[in-house]
């Protein structure tokens, strides 16, 4: 599979790709302790960055195995959310933001 990914066009082979490792990738972020749709986001920009450098990696078991790699890969993505979260302000519970706010008559 992985020598069949260096070709974008082979739709099949990046849904294989999709449904074999989303699972690992997901369970990876959430175990980290991201919500939902973080670990979501995770899945999402570390299948692009395998898309994006998957022509560059070159598969020897002896120096790493792929799920080593991918994980890797995983590993900044989750590192890019938690620096995400400390950068957005806090909500506070029950006070409207700025576009909820109702305008009377």
């Amino acid at each position: 599979m992985l020598g069949r990914l260096k070709d974008w066009e082979d739709n099949e082979s990046w849904r294989d790709f999709f449904d074999t490792y989303w699972r690992l990738i997901y369970n990876f972020a959430a175990r980290r302790g991201l919500s939902h749709e973080e670990a979501q986001e995770v899945v999402q920009e570390t299948v692009v960055s395998v898309a994006k450098s998957i022509g560059k990696f070159s598969y020897d078991p002896k120096v790493c195995a792929f799920k080593t790699w991918l994980l890797g890969v995983t590993c900044s993505k989750i590192a890019n959310q938690f620096t995400r979260r400390a950068h957005q302000p806090p909500v506070a519970a029950g006070v409207p933001s700025d576009d909820s706010k109702s305008t009377a008559s």
